[in-house]
């Protein structure tokens, strides 16, 4: 297990992806921090990735878009591990509404988790990693609506588009400290929430050109990809993880 010593953050992981994320870097002998929004979900999930892993793995519950409790994040990370290899800006929020009548305070709240949770996040834990000799990893989700026009979804499409755009950007701010970044952009994703949606399955399989939508180990295991020794040349990329979605782009509606 040569990543034994290694540690990743992930924020959003109390569920879905970014719980997934979490169990298979576990696997692989990262020891992993998870932060949600919800305690029971952060609680819940810390126990999840303990039932297939040996490594240590924490829960801080919290808003990873409030800028004092990313600090605190980071902090917690280097005081109970020392070191911190691998960050996962994966929590975002979804809030859906015409355009003609969006609301700004849902405009805002949409920026501020999506865009300055992100942002504070990865210059919170650049500068710990700056200051390691192998650097580290960044991993921003992003969205296949930063590529694609998708109604009701304006606000939330260009926070996604930014964050894409500041993985690029930070090419040029980190490289030179062994710190490489990229995003994932998902497609439809089968999880428990999207599993509310009684039509959700069937309709993305019907507009998807591989049949289905992603599970989120499909999702996960590119994301792992990513933060790996084996993709560390790779930087200011984005991967698209959709079945095909993006090339065709038929509307759900």
């Amino acid at each position: 297990m040569k990543n034994h010593n290694k540690v990743a953050l992930i924020t959003g992981a109390g569920q879905g992806i970014g719980l997934e994320i979490a169990k298979l870097l576990a696997e692989k002998g990262h020891h992993v921090i998870i932060n949600d929004i919800e305690k029971s979900l952060t609680e819940d999930a810390v126990k999840e990735v303990l039932k297939t892993s040996n490594a240590k793995v924490l829960g801080l519950s919290g808003d990873s878009g409030d800028l004092e409790f990313i600090r605190e994040m980071v902090g917690f990370a280097q005081k109970e591990f020392g070191n911190l290899n691998v960050v996962i800006a994966n929590a975002g929020i979804t809030l859906y509404g015409d355009f003609w009548e969006y609301d700004p305070k849902d405009f805002f709240e949409v920026l501020r988790v999506n865009m300055g949770g992100t942002f504070f996040l990865a210059q919170a834990a650049a500068r710990v990693m700056k200051n390691q000799a192998d650097g580290g990893s960044l991993l921003f989700t992003s969205s296949v609506t930063a590529h694609q026009a998708h109604k009701n979804l304006a606000a939330y499409g260009m926070s996604k588009a930014a964050i894409e755009m500041l993985a690029k950007n930070l090419v040029i701010e980190l490289s030179e400290y062994k710190i490489n970044v990229n995003t994932i952009a998902p497609g439809a994703t089968l999880t428990k929430r999207t599993a509310m949606d009684k039509d959700y399955e069937k309709t993305w399989s019907r507009i998807t050109p591989m049949g289905k939508p992603a599970s989120v180990t499909d999702i996960a295991h590119a994301a792992v990809f990513l933060v790996t020794d084996e993709a560390r040349h790779i930087t200011g990329q984005n991967l698209v993880i959709d079945g095909g979605w993006t090339s065709i782009s038929p509307s759900p509606y």
